[in-house]
């Protein structure tokens, strides 16, 4: 089995073989894109394109995608390669220019600044957010500075896209709370400072989009937009067809994140904006803007959305969201969640998730049958690893081998596991089992808890529970300090007395 500890970071610059991928043809001669994948994403330059009807010949179109993979494939500068080579490169404008300004950069012992925007809505980010987290480090280890922004300013907007209603309004006291409990994880990831030319920063929007004159800005800015073209853009047509209005706040919130990027290349030379491909058209606005108002030449560059092999979001389980901070999700849990990944998904996480070298991804790929599980494992720890670090795998895996493998006693070796605390005052007077198993996030609801305990798939210990109405009292403890709650075969909670 392949070791699980954390290759050296140079490994993920390396570049492997090149790969064919179904390309889309540019409309727009001053945005060329690359789509390196199969599937279609509607883009800001195909939005204003003519009808297929008064498209340029099939000829002309394969050729224009024969030309983008020549590209691809003659990539040389090892971030975008390795962007390519583990499946992080959606789209990108003008994909050669980038990789010679990459190069030229690295030539002269440079660094190029791009940033990622992250908005406050909640005091925690997600494994959804995993996926930009790993580009900026790869970016860092690659040799050039990642800029994380906070979106303290634009989080007062609410980014409409993908949504079906409108953001609930946050106050500024929540917004300032979110983007304490968001900053944390990305010290984690990166290295900030200000000693080389690497080291990642981190800046706030609110610094500059709060102190905007709204007349003018409008003056300065808002005939660089159309809204001709911001109706057409995909995301608000989105909305537009459904039945929860789209506020004219909501509407405003693309020209802001333009404006961001304008604002970073010119106070921290940002070059290159990343995201999501469901943030390329305002990805796109932001390029041209930085071209019309200041003749900057700027690029934006997207990752897929990352959905699981049966069409769900990334991110999210029966339990709720998979969160990064461990004081919303222990480590154990986060481990769960990557080591319950599907046999179609874990050879494509491990290239996005872990910085585990292309060939050894390339040999668990051949692997079949159970050995499938040993690749899960080690998809699980080196993600979690690079999260929580590896002290806490050996916490994980002695619970894993005590409550699932007939291992050493499970009072030794919950330490793994989410707890929760109780008084022996609460104890005594009984605390119901359904609330307990929702606040160790072992169910969603107490409604979750009931079918659970329903369907025989919960214990007390080794005790299957078979009351939905049943309580936790000082008995249940058996004169221990702690007793074990089970949500099928491999999720697990501690109840602790104090």
């Amino acid at each position: 089995m392949i070791s699980s500890r954390l290759r050296r970071a140079a490994t993920t610059c390396a570049s492997s073989s090149s790969q064919t991928f179904s390309l889309q043809r540019p409309t727009i001669p001053t945005v060329k894109f690359c789509n390196t994948q199969t599937t279609r994403l509607l883009s800001t330059a195909e939005a204003e394109a003519p009808s297929s009807s008064t498209t340029s010949s099939t000829d002309e179109d394969t050729s224009a995608a024969d030309d983008e993979e020549k590209a691809r494939a003659s990539l040389t500068s090892p971030f975008l390669q390795t962007m390519r080579d583990r499946g992080f490169l959606f789209q990108c404008t003008n994909l050669s220019e980038l990789d010679s300004i990459l190069n030229d950069a690295t030539s002269k012992n440079e660094a190029v600044s791009a940033y990622l925007g992250f908005d406050a809505t909640a005091d925690s980010l997600h494994v959804g957010s995993l996926l930009q987290i790993m580009i900026l480090r790869h970016l860092q280890q690659c040799g050039h500075r990642p800029i994380v922004l906070i979106g303290g300013g634009t989080s007062k907007v609410g980014d409409p896209t993908g949504k079906d209603e409108s953001r609930v309004m946050l106050t500024d006291e929540i917004i300032k709370q979110n983007t304490d409990g968001i900053s944390k994880v990305f010290q984690k990831f990166l290295t900030f400072g200000n000693e080389t030319p690497t080291d990642a920063i981190m800046v706030n929007n609110d610094d500059w989009l709060s102190s905007i004159s709204y007349l003018q800005f409008l003056r300065d800015y808002g005939s660089h937009f159309t809204i001709n073209r911001m109706l057409s853009f995909e995301s608000v047509k989105q909305r537009l067809s459904r039945e929860a209005p789209f506020s004219f706040l909501e509407f405003n919130y693309m020209i802001l994140q333009a404006y961001d990027f304008l604002e970073l290349n010119r106070r921290h030379g940002a070059k290159l904006q990343l995201g999501g491909s469901d943030q390329w058209g305002n990805m796109i606005s932001g390029v041209e803007l930085g071209r019309r108002v200041d003749g900057a030449q700027l690029y934006a560059l997207t990752a897929p959305l990352i959905t699981t092999s049966d069409g769900k979001k990334m991110g999210k389980t029966a339990g709720g969201a998979v969160w990064l901070n461990a004081d919303k999700l222990s480590e154990y849990d986060y481990w769960q969640f990557w080591r319950n990944t599907s046999d179609e998904d874990v050879i494509r996480f491990l290239k996005l998730f872990t910085e585990l070298p292309l060939e050894e991804i390339e040999t668990m790929a051949s692997w079949k049958g159970a050995d499938i599980n040993k690749a899960k494992i080690v998809l699980a720890d080196e993600a979690t690893a690079l999260l929580h670090g590896h002290d806490c795998l050996k916490a994980i895996h002695d619970t894993i081998d005590s409550m699932f493998k007939g291992g050493k006693s499970a009072a030794a070796s919950t330490e793994g596991l989410n707890r929760i605390y109780v008084s022996a005052d609460e104890a005594s007077e009984g605390i119901k089992l359904i609330d307990l198993f929702v606040k160790l996030d072992l169910a969603s609801s107490k409604k979750e808890a009931r079918r659970l305990i329903q369907g025989g798939g919960a214990k007390l210990g080794e005790e299957k529970i078979t009351d939905d109405n049943a309580v936790l009292d000082m008995d249940s403890f058996g004169g221990e300090s702690e007793v074990t709650l089970r949500a099928g075969k491999k999720r697990a909670g501690v109840v602790e007395l104090q």
